[in-house]
């Protein structure tokens, strides 16, 4: 170990560039042509297709993979495409094992389905490798449609109004598009800027003006939108972080776990970003895990991940469980932050037992510590401040099954809005499903 690793406090250049390339490559390396074949050959090509049933937005998996084996990879990828316009993300990130995998024929016989999702990647990275994207636009129908937010959702509407004939503008808040695809996403998970390329190969469509800069509340409003366009979509996503009530929770060291993500993500040099020795990470979810295991590939020599419940309860998949501690990640359960220690600076966190009596979670009076220089939380984000009118029930804007808000005109979808799970491929389904329908009310 040397001596950079050994070091206390929170420092750059833990590992050497070398170590840092292997360490976030590729987490599942595209196929080659033979290995597609040889994986779309397991498909049974079920009549019932429980794989298409559990995808969110019902991609014809069946007769993508039939096309991949039959040596036709991109009319496999404008099958994806049709329904899920970031289906090459989606290939990436989206939890298969939990979704179509895990209902798989094969899952179920062998314990081993068909890769999916890289099957879906191998299509669609070869469609886009060969340059314009398959779909044209309709004869422009004069109608204009504001979208918040560039995030999987938004783009997805953008995409479908554009399509449709609809001039669309989407206010993007940062200066670059891609939500939680390029800002919340762990490195390893999508390589070489593909966030980036997928968002440009998208805005090929043309129709579509993205503006940077523009948050809403701030640059723009609900109601001067509601006046300049014919509709308006929102799908910003949730930009506020839960806050750590903990006494101590001011000292030095503690931050978001998506902010150490975001950061992570827009970074040229891994080297150059600072990470603890001891890191400890609060929370259960995707974001608990893709901060902790990112931190361990950075170099820290002690990840912890804490959660307050037990095992079967942590939002983040099993195999994603199973992943962090592959990579030296250790997860305690059944255990509730209570304090942090330190004089300025973080030094350990405090935390109780807990366990659920009658229904409800309770601290036990046994306690425990954990030596940290540094501390992720990852509990959860909210809203934020909502736009004056719009219904709000549980943080999130109240939508109805098309995607409609309580205000005239305006739809939502993704994680701001009340619904599905807080998935990309759930904001993609929801973003492309609210422009059918606002299509449907602009040429009623």
């Amino acid at each position: 170990m040397t001596s950079k690793q050994l070091q206390d406090g929170i420092v750059a250049g833990r590992l050497d560039g070398t170590a840092l390339q292997t360490n976030f490559a590729d987490l599942h390396p595209a196929y080659a042509p033979h290995e597609a074949l040889v994986a779309a050959d397991r498909c049974y090509f079920c009549h019932d297709a429980p794989c298409m049933t559990a995808c969110p937005t019902s991609i014809d998996i069946p007769l993508f993979i039939r096309q991949i084996a039959t040596g036709t990879p991109e009319a496999a990828a404008r099958t994806i495409l049709e329904q899920n316009i970031l289906g090459g993300m989606c290939a990436r990130v989206c939890p298969t094992e939990t979704l179509c995998e895990e209902v798989c024929v094969r899952e179920t016989a062998e314990g081993k389905p068909v890769e999916i999702g890289r099957l879906q990647r191998y299509a669609t990275d070869k469609l886009m490798a060969k340059g314009p994207q398959p779909f044209a636009r309709a004869e422009a129908t004069g109608e204009k449609v504001a979208v918040v937010g560039a995030g999987p959702a938004g783009l997805a509407c953008a995409h479908r109004l554009a399509m449709l004939g609809h001039d669309v503008v989407i206010f993007e808040a940062r200066q670059k598009g891609g939500g939680l695809n390029e800002f919340g996403i762990a490195a390893y998970k999508s390589t070489n800027g593909f966030a980036q390329r997928e968002v440009d190969w998208l805005l090929q469509i043309g129709g579509i003006e993205l503006r940077y800069g523009a948050k809403l509340g701030e640059a723009i409003s609900l109601d001067s939108l509601r006046a300049d366009f014919d509709a308006v979509f929102l799908g910003m996503g949730l930009a506020a972080v839960n806050a750590l009530r903990l006494d101590g929770a001011d000292k030095d060291g503690i931050r978001p776990a998506v902010d150490f993500i975001a950061a992570l993500r827009q970074a040229y040099d891994l080297a150059a970003l600072p990470i603890g020795r001891r890191v400890v990470v609060i929370g259960g979810g995707m974001t608990a895990i893709d901060a902790g295991v990112q931190a361990k590939l950075l170099g820290a020599e002690e990840v912890t991940i804490v959660y307050r419940r037990g095992q079967e309860a942590m939002a983040a998949s099993r195999y994603e469980q199973d992943l962090a501690a592959q990579k030296g990640v250790r997860i305690i359960h059944n255990a509730a932050p209570v304090g942090v220690d330190g004089n300025g600076s973080l030094t350990a966190v405090r935390f109780a037992y807990t366990e659920t009596q009658g229904g409800k979670l309770v601290a036990l009076d046994e306690t425990f510590s954990l030596p940290a220089d540094q501390l992720f939380q990852a509990i959860g984000q909210s809203l934020g401040d909502a736009p004056e009118g719009l219904e709000i029930a549980g943080g999130k804007i109240t939508v109805d099954e098309k995607g409609r808000s309580s205000v005239s005109g305006v739809w939502a979808g993704g994680d701001c809005a009340s619904g599905g799970d807080d998935l990309t491929v759930t904001a993609v389904a929801e973003g492309r499903d609210a422009a059918m329908d606002i299509h449907a009310s602009l040429t009623a």
